[in-house]
């Protein structure tokens, strides 16, 4: 049974306002970060352990889907995947709040998702003052190497991020974007776009 302060504390990491955690939410985070360090330490050929793992430690964990060590999570529960989604090496989710990603999403190696964000206040960081707003990915989205999705983005389905782009507003669907920060540099061709899915399996 968690208390009244700790109650508050979880809607606010919900929320985007600015708050901080407590030894309770600090604790219940230990027993995500172990399962997290169970799964990154499992032999490669362990593939059902590993499944096992992911389903107890995210959100959701959609069939088909697969995740190549290693893996950093905040959290792990805040996340879910849709079916089909394939996750290169060094994928980060600073999931203090909801990370939606949708079916036969790909993310190439050193993908960040992050929802969280401090004040510009030195003194209100001094303290570890946090604030979060989810990030969604949509169908079939591909990001590519290296990229990072800042708090609050939406990527519309079918879209393509080149790599190393900071997505820093959302984009929407059907277009090829990238850079520093990420702009739409085109629309898809109806040749490009794929929807539900089909040609990606």
């Amino acid at each position: 049974m968690q208390s009244k302060q700790t109650e508050a504390i979880k809607e606010q990491m919900a929320s985007g306002e600015i708050y901080f955690e407590n030894e309770e939410i600090l604790a219940e985070q230990a027993g995500y970060r172990d399962l997290l360090f169970q799964f990154n330490h499992t032999l490669p050929s362990k593939a059902a352990e590993k499944q096992a793992i992911l389903e107890k430690l995210l959100g959701a964990f959609g069939e088909g889907s697969y995740i190549e060590p290693p893996f950093s999570a905040n959290w792990g529960k805040n996340t879910y995947f849709g079916k089909g989604v394939y996750a290169n090496s060094h994928l980060t989710l600073v999931d203090d709040t909801k990370i939606m990603i949708g079916d036969r999403v790909m993310m190439g190696p050193n993908v960040s998702l992050c929802t969280a964000g401090h004040p510009l206040s030195p003194e209100l960081r001094r303290q570890a003052a946090q604030f979060n707003k989810p990030v969604t990915i949509r169908d079939n989205v591909w990001l590519g190497a290296g990229v990072t999705v800042l708090p609050g983005v939406t990527i519309g389905e079918n879209s393509v991020i080149g790599a190393h782009s900071l997505v820093t507003k959302d984009v929407p669907a059907n277009v090829l974007a990238f850079g520093t920060p990420c702009q739409v540099i085109r629309q898809l061709s109806s040749e490009e776009q794929l929807p539900n899915g089909e040609g990606l399996r």
